[in-house]
């Protein structure tokens, strides 16, 4: 089993926990909610070099079978995000990769009817915290479509840092789409992340 995993992770309101198959009913029902908000951020599946289609999207318990097993061989974290106790959205820490690179790549998406409320970014900082600080991680990218301004306000928020575009990156909504590349490493954020998103969630309620 992956020593930083199974977990949860708290803040407030904002908690982080594994995927299981009985949130089938709330994850489906948030994800029908949201089709239309999230449809143009989603990922697929491109067709073969035969022109074949890729094949059928994967049923919910497939979905998180494989996404638990990829967690227990420590590839991959994948979460839930809890507000208040309500399933409010997915973040997935992927990619996970160890040797000389020690680096990971984070993805996510929010209930339309609660974004804007600080909820991510609470969990990615939450997430990146512990990829740092207890799996020993070095690197974390977030790789975000350009039109795609919320989730690109949720790392600018944190600090995460543009290393630039990489065309045609992934195959989201029926095409291959440009992608910028936000970064962070440990070294830029030593007070910790959760630290750094508190001093800014601080400093503007002070200044409203």
């Amino acid at each position: 089993m992956n020593a930083g995993w199974p977990v949860e992770l708290h803040e407030g309101d904002v908690t982080l926990r594994p995927i299981r198959a009985r949130d089938q009913r709330d994850w489906q029902e948030v994800s029908r909610r949201n089709r239309d908000w999230l449809r143009r951020w989603e990922a697929t599946v491109p067709p073969s070099p035969a022109g074949r289609p890729g094949g059928p999207r994967p049923t919910y318990r497939q979905m998180v079978r494989y996404l638990r097993g990829e967690g227990s061989a420590g590839r991959m974290l994948p979460f839930v995000v809890l507000h208040k106790g309500r399933l409010a959205g997915q973040l997935t820490v992927g990619g996970i990769t160890w040797g000389s690179m020690c680096s990971a790549n984070v993805g996510y998406w929010i209930d339309e009817a609660v974004a804007g409320l600080g909820i991510m970014p609470t969990a990615v900082a939450l997430s990146v915290d512990h990829c740092f600080r207890v799996l020993g991680l070095h690197r974390i990218e977030v790789c975000i479509r350009p039109e795609n301004m919320p989730s690109r306000r949720v790392v600018e928020k944190l600090g995460f840092r543009s290393e630039g575009m990489r065309p045609r990156y992934l195959h989201i909504d029926g095409d291959w789409r440009d992608h910028l590349v936000y970064v962070l490493t440990a070294e830029e954020v030593p007070e910790g992340m959760l630290e750094r998103w508190r001093t800014i969630r601080s400093g503007r309620e002070a200044g409203n």
